[in-house]
């Protein structure tokens, strides 16, 4: 496996499989490990090159010494597309992980990050539940708070690798992930706002697709097909999934929208449900 050492010396390790410009690189969220792209991978590797990563601590990568922050992994993440050579780029992010996208965008410019791929992300301004969510993974109650998450994630959720992962992967991070977690990502709400808004505030634009299928609400969903309006480059599609891993309950459907984004061109993707282009 390739790895690549970054600060601290330590190793992140990371999947290069496939050919073929851009470079996708695939980004988990923070207490996941790449294995969340397991299904994808191959599906996308047929025609381009895919990068795919275990972030720092997670998975096979090394934690370094002391504690670490999200700009710690956008070194390492910046690490691996210079030790991998890509010349471009199209980050493939899940969840939170699309802060590291924006950032990647923003570092790298817009001839390096063409496009962004965001999948299941709170792209609006975070709801107060999910904030008190964050400040509960920070305190003594962080394991009531976690199994609370796993609950509501896997409620109707039959997909075995969707299970294994929250019920087995994702139970093997410790206390100290959970809350590094939780801090990062209301800093960075914090620091962004809704997403959309840091989006939009990228200069030039940047075309960009979010995949999700969670939450069902059609507020959700209007509100970004009201952005995608106001900005072309941004394009929304609802997928007929129960899961917040779409990327693997349904990885064609989600491997069809990245071709479509990467290529440029207009395709059909039948969903058997609401599929919305902006």
């Amino acid at each position: 496996m390739p790895e690549v050492r970054s600060t601290g010396g330590a190793r992140i390790r990371y999947d290069d499989v496939g050919e073929g410009e851009p470079t996708l690189l695939f980004i988990p969220g923070w207490c996941t490990r790449r294995e969340v792209f397991a299904s994808l991978v191959p599906l996308c590797s047929a025609r381009h090159r895919v990068l795919c990563v275990d972030l720092r601590g997670h998975g096979e990568s090394e934690p370094g010494e002391g504690d670490f922050d999200s700009g710690t992994v956008l070194e390492d993440l910046k690490a691996v597309v210079e030790a991998s050579g890509a010349k471009q780029v199209v980050p493939v992010t899940v969840s939170h992980a699309g802060f590291w996208g924006l950032e990647l965008r923003r570092e790298l410019g817009a001839e390096r990050v063409p496009q962004l791929v965001l999948l299941d992300w709170i792209v609006t301004e975070p709801p107060p539940p999910f904030l008190a969510t964050l400040r509960g993974l920070m305190s003594e109650r962080w394991g009531r708070t976690r199994d609370a998450l796993f609950k509501e994630w896997t409620r109707g959720v039959e997909h075995e690798d969707v299970l294994r992962v929250i019920h087995e992967d994702m139970l093997e991070f410790s206390e100290e992930m959970w809350a590094r977690a939780a801090r990062e990502i209301a800093a960075a709400y914090a620091r962004e706002g809704a997403p959309l808004r840091a989006l939009a505030g990228l200069n030039p634009p940047t075309p960009t697709l979010h995949l999700y299928a969670q939450p069902d609400a059609h507020e959700y969903l209007e509100t970004q097909v009201a952005f995608g309006v106001r900005h072309p480059w941004f394009h929304v599609m609802k997928l007929p999934a129960v899961s917040h891993l779409p990327s693997l309950e349904v990885p064609e459907l989600v491997a069809a929208g990245i071709q479509a984004l990467v290529s440029g061109r207009r395709t059909a993707v039948q969903t058997g449900d609401l599929s919305t282009p902006g």
